[in-house]
């Protein structure tokens, strides 16, 4: 049978989801694991490929088992084995031909911002500090441009690998709670560092580095130095995952 299993994470000691030959990774616990468990070599697939040190409520995976374990225990056998910072939410069958990559799918990351005179301790892992004043009238009126089918090219890595940099960003919101910004965006699919890129542009006109006016120009050079720094990735949580 293929199983569906939803996966919870801190990244902070992990390379990123995907297995690497420099560092433990989400998917190397997660295969290691869940073989011990069913006696039987297990390779999981993610929907999302976070990077090193993101942090995920739900990212999303299924492997294939010929376990006669119901596969809504599979999720309670796990907890009892995995470390403390990666927790299976919810485990269910599905059809054999179920693909998490291959489903149309709307993904929400978050990127949490604390802004103050001094850095929060109980922020430090799950947040970038800030002391400078952001205008956060003035990101959103930049977001606004970016909402869309685009090509995102300004906003990829250079080290990415994409066939196309076009993609779809449904909304993007920026939500204050005191001193914590958070900025929400929401779309088809991501682009390597995409979401931290976009961040970092956003901040730039926070600070006002540039007029509101040159988000459409970053866009259209299909140019990467032309837009803002990669932030940390112990910012940025993957929040929410709905397949369509």
């Amino acid at each position: 049978m293929r199983v569906k299993i939803k996966v919870a994470y801190d990244g902070t000691a992990y390379h990123g989801w995907q297995i690497q030959n420099n560092g433990d990774t989400i998917e190397a616990q997660l295969n290691r694991h869940l073989s011990e468990l069913l006696g039987e070599k297990i390779q999981v697939i993610g929907a999302s490929r976070t990077d090193s040190g993101v942090h995920a409520l739900c990212n999303v995976a299924v492997f294939d088992t010929n376990t006669r374990m119901p596969a809504g225990k599979i999720s309670y056998a796990m907890n009892q084995r995995l470390p403390e910072d990666i927790r299976i939410q919810e485990s269910v069958q599905v059809a054999d031909d179920f693909h998490p990559r291959k489903c149309k799918s709307i993904k929400t990351y978050e990127y949490k911002i604390w802004r103050g005179e001094f850095p929060m301790p109980t922020q430090r892992l799950y947040s970038h500090f800030m002391y400078t004043p952001v205008n956060v009238e003035l990101m959103r009126e930049a977001a606004a441009y970016l909402e869309g089918k685009h090509d995102f090219k300004s906003f990829c890595s250079a080290d990415s690998q994409a066939e196309s940099t076009v993609r779809t960003i449904y909304k993007i919101e920026l939500i204050e709670e005191g001193n914590m910004l958070k900025i929400r965006i929401s779309g088809s699919g991501f682009l390597y560092n995409m979401v931290r890129i976009i961040v970092g542009t956003l901040i730039e006109f926070g600070t006002e580095k540039y007029p509101t006016e040159k988000m459409p120009e970053i866009l259209e050079a299909r140019d990467r130095q032309q837009a803002g720094p990669t932030m940390p990735a112990k910012g940025l949580t993957l929040v929410q995952y709905d397949f369509l």
